[in-house]
């Protein structure tokens, strides 16, 4: 055979080794993140319950990050999940396009499917714009004195007089009165009553077994919920009424203001559904996390005389410049700097929201592992907010801490949330809490009186038997 005939063939059989050797080679798929997914479907599901319940929940995650990582899977409540801890992770939970918020069915059932915890992109803009419109501190501003004047009612009608009360079902209704008159506009009266009643069942079944039978929580909660969205839809159909005839302004309440949307003919505005689920939304967010913090700040101040003198010295210079009866006004809002950072210290150490989940939109990679599409992620508050790498000694309460927020690294904090995802109604929590510890402190001396003042979470925090307290009134 010719030399170049050989080498013709001989070349001719190496090309495609040739080929395969010079084409770029994929890369090595990232692998999943440590960890165990337990039994199917149980997996560790009945240990995260036993640990919120006992308030355990934040040591348990912590062992588990100690053995694997602040990246680790296991499987809860039926669903293979991604546990992801640290500042970028809280970074990449509140604002990736790949992540939508996961709710438990309960929840989306009891909620409602257009409420903003349900919905992502250019509808979750569109919808949150519109509540924002509300909400926002310039918006806000002019209600303060609603908001005072149902503070000082509810502070005549159950604590006045009182020599004992619990503190947490008390506070649940003063947030809970608050909503109905800011966000629904509903007076004082027999609907309102007939309100609370559908929402306490309401809140049951939130976190209930999702079988619609009528011995059920979630049964009797959805049955509720019919009844409160027909109350809410009149009111809503009521005040677009008002509006057209021109006898309700849009800025009344949240209701009117939602109404208001699109009648520049610049925006979309919002069906009757839309409404009802994101007002359902706004009544949970506002009344249990209010009055969570709220319960948290008089349990606090009762052992801690040192910021209880620093609160009281603040509203009573305050309260000296008011003539008697005047009500507070945002300017006095603004005053309260040393309330506040207690406040951002309480939600710190006790979150009222523990955690979340997430579902992955498509496989997402972070830090060397693939969180793949449809796996669920959790993330937990406390794994930022106590972590003595990002705040010095986080078990002592040191409200200083919130002096210079600038000073406390992105995503660290994360009580409202963060990013695209922070919660729309955090000025409007910060304006009641306010009011109300301003009226408590310079109207009220207090001191606990239960056996046990701890707490479990059911899932919010909730103190042992309501948080019993002694009150002294002040002359």
């Amino acid at each position: 055979m010719p030399a170049i005939v050989f080498l013709t063939l001989f070349f001719l059989a190496l090309l495609p080794l040739l080929v395969l050797r010079g084409r770029r080679r994929p890369p090595p798929k990232k692998p999943l993140p440590p960890g165990s997914l337990g039994v199917p479907f149980v997996g560790q599901s009945f240990g995260l319950l036993r640990a919120l319940r006992s308030n355990t929940a934040e040591q348990w995650l912590k062992r588990r990050s100690s053995k694997y990582g602040t990246i680790f899977k296991l499987s809860l409540f039926g669903r293979n999940t991604v546990f992801l801890a640290g500042p970028g992770a809280n970074k990449l939970v509140f604002t990736s396009g790949d992540l939508a918020l996961q709710q438990p069915k309960s929840s989306t059932a009891i909620i409602g499917s257009r409420s903003l915890l349900e919905l992502i992109g250019e509808e979750h803009r569109r919808v949150r714009g519109a509540l924002m419109q509300f909400l926002k501190p310039e918006a806000l501003r002019r209600y303060v004195g609603m908001i005072d004047a149902e503070v000082q009612h509810h502070l005549q009608m159950n604590w006045l007089g009182k020599t004992n009360v619990k503190a947490h079902p008390l506070t649940k209704g003063l947030t809970f009165d608050i909503i109905c008159s800011l966000i629904l506009g509903l007076e004082r009266g027999k609907i309102r009553e007939a309100l609370v009643e559908d929402f306490t069942e309401m809140l049951n079944g939130v976190w209930a077994v999702p079988i619609n039978l009528p011995f059920t929580k979630f049964g009797k909660s959805l049955r509720a919920r019919r009844r409160a969205a027909q109350l809410i839809s009149s009111i809503i159909r009521r005040k677009k009424t008002l509006m057209e005839q021109r006898k309700c302004s849009p800025n009344e309440d949240l209701i009117t203001s939602l109404l208001n949307l699109g009648s520049d003919g610049n925006s979309e505005p919002l069906t009757e559904e839309e409404i009802v689920d994101n007002t359902v939304l706004v009544m949970f967010a506002g009344h249990d996390t209010s009055s969570t913090l709220l319960t948290f700040m008089i349990r606090h101040l009762a052992n801690d005389p040192t910021n209880y003198a620093l609160v009281l010295r603040e509203h009573e210079d305050i309260a000296k410049a008011k003539a008697t009866s005047e009500a507070l006004t945002w300017d006095d809002i603004n005053k309260m700097k040393h309330t506040w950072r207690l406040a951002m210290e309480v939600l710190r150490m006790i979150p009222p929201i523990f955690g979340n989940f997430r579902r992955a939109l498509k496989d997402i990679e972070y830090e060397g592992f693939i969180i793949p599409k449809g796996w669920q992620v959790l993330w937990a508050s406390s794994t930022t907010q106590m972590d003595e790498k990002i705040f010095k000694s986080p078990d002592n309460f040191d409200p200083s801490r919130f002096e210079n927020p600038s000073c406390i690294p992105p995503y660290s904090f994360v009580a409202f949330g963060g990013g695209t995802r922070i919660c729309p109604g955090n000025e409007f929590a910060r304006i009641e809490t306010l009011v109300m510890m301003h009226y408590l402190v310079t109207r009220f001396k207090w001191r606990l009186s239960g056996k046990d003042n701890g707490f479990v979470r059911i899932p919010l925090p909730t103190p042992t038997d309501g948080l019993p307290i002694d009150l002294e009134p002040k002359n």
